[in-house]
């Protein structure tokens, strides 16, 4: 049973100007996505704007905007790229008994994320 989708767009431009800023990165990522996003190299912001696209989808599918931590939601990848939460802190509790699903994509100059919530 599905408990909440949620769907955000976020603007590529807008990642590249705030990937300058340190305190942007290590305010809302973790060290594992950030290594993650600069290991892309020339793809590095439209990866985080796919990111940050990925935690607005959630609150969405929440029903509750952002009201936690954006660290607590972790996006990492599968080895074949497939991206997933890993939840921590209240958000975890919170989530608890869902199963999330989350889609990323970007093309041009946005990125757009989908996540569903689903009963577990």
């Amino acid at each position: 049973m599905c408990n909440g989708i949620g769907i955000d767009l976020c603007e590529i431009s807008r990642m590249e100007k705030l990937m300058a800023d340190d305190r942007f990165m290590n305010r809302w990522f973790t060290p594992e996505e950030i290594r993650y996003v600069l290991a892309k190299g020339k793809g590095a912001a439209q990866t985080l704007a796919g990111l940050y696209a990925a935690r607005e989808a959630l609150a969405k599918a929440l029903g509750s905007g952002i009201d936690f931590d954006l660290k607590e939601a972790e996006i990492l990848h599968t080895q074949t790229g497939t991206p997933y939460f890993r939840l921590n802190g209240r958000l975890a509790e919170r989530v608890s008994g869902n199963r999330i699903l989350l889609s990323i994509t970007h093309d041009a100059g946005v990125a757009a994320a989908v996540c569903i919530l689903e009963q577990e």
